[in-house]
């Protein structure tokens, strides 16, 4: 158990700042901590920290390594904890990303139900419009919505939406129904930006169009707010505006000719041991996905 010990100080000592105050947590001197930390450097052939008289900061090399520290240490609990109780429960701390959209119509519900199923998870979810494809070290899953690029990152696909052009009653009534893709570039619409910039051209079937005459906002929700309101046309995910369209808030605009698929993917990185966690919750959110997403298209 020493070299789990080892692993326990490391994580101790990124998490409270103090190499001192991680040893004291183990019940070492401060030269004593110090000397199981050069020890584990040596053996690495890498620098973990950064030592000051002020201040311990991570080097990128500590930062990859005490991230798989804290993997390996809730991995071995688990299973611990699996073996006392003769159970398969699963446990620890299971950290999510997502963007808004998903997280506030579809994830928010996954997760209920994979709280009551698993009591002992403890859920952090993060939520916004402008995350982008990479996953930090502290998120063990992050659900993203489109086209990936390549990446080390493990991408598992859990199900295919469908985004699609919608408006108020009343933004209908005055701007007519647009009969042709192109007919949307002149119109007034709503255009949710992100890190790269307004999501301003639209994919409509085979058709490709570049709304000119837009507004936008960094916040989803304002978007669906708008077009609600009437400010214009909207293109949205369709699970995003299912209940504006079931209360007539709002009106898809040629739903089955002018929707384009955007897949959905669980990233995670290539560690070999995964935490029971996070594979048990990736099965779950594949199985949750696919089941409310298969007659989106209908």
């Amino acid at each position: 158990m020493n070299r789990l010990s080892d692993l326990q100080l490391l994580v101790d000592a990124a998490d409270l700042g103090s190499l001192s105050s991680a040893g004291r947590r183990a019940g070492l001197s401060p030269a004593a901590a110090s000397a199981c930390v050069q020890r584990i450097e040596a053996s690495l052939g890498a620098r973990l920290f950064e030592r000051t008289t002020r201040q311990l900061r991570l080097t990128d090399e500590g930062r990859s390594y005490i991230a798989a520290c804290r993997i390996a240490i809730e991995t071995l609990r688990e299973a611990e904890r699996a073996v006392r109780s003769g159970t398969d429960r699963v446990s620890g701390t299971l950290r999510v990303s997502a963007p808004s959209d998903l997280g506030r119509n579809l994830l928010v519900h996954i997760l209920d139900r994979f709280m009551v199923l698993h009591p002992e998870v403890r859920v952090v979810l993060t939520l916004s419009d402008s995350l982008s494809r990479f996953v930090p070290d502290d998120v063990d899953v992050a659900v993203r919505v489109g086209p990936l690029e390549d990446s080390d990152l493990v991408a598992r696909h859990l199900a295919d939406s469908w985004r699609v052009v919608c408006a108020s009653p009343e933004c209908i009534a005055t701007h007519g129904m647009p009969e042709h893709p192109a007919d949307l570039a002149e119109l007034p619409t709503l255009v949710l930006t992100t890190n790269a910039g307004p999501r301003n051209e639209w994919r409509l079937g085979d058709d490709v169009v570049r709304v000119r005459r837009y507004h936008e906002c960094t916040d989803s929700e304002v978007i669906r707010t708008w077009a609600v309101l009437g400010r214009g046309f909207a293109y949205r995910q369709r699970w995003a505006v299912a209940n504006d369209v079931r209360e007539g808030r709002l009106m898809l605009v040629h739903p089955g000719t002018w929707s384009a698929p955007a897949p959905i993917h669980a990233m995670y990185h290539p560690n070999t041991f995964q935490p029971p966690r996070v594979r048990c919750f990736v099965d779950f959110l594949q199985a949750e996905m696919s089941s409310r997403l298969r007659d989106e298209r209908t």
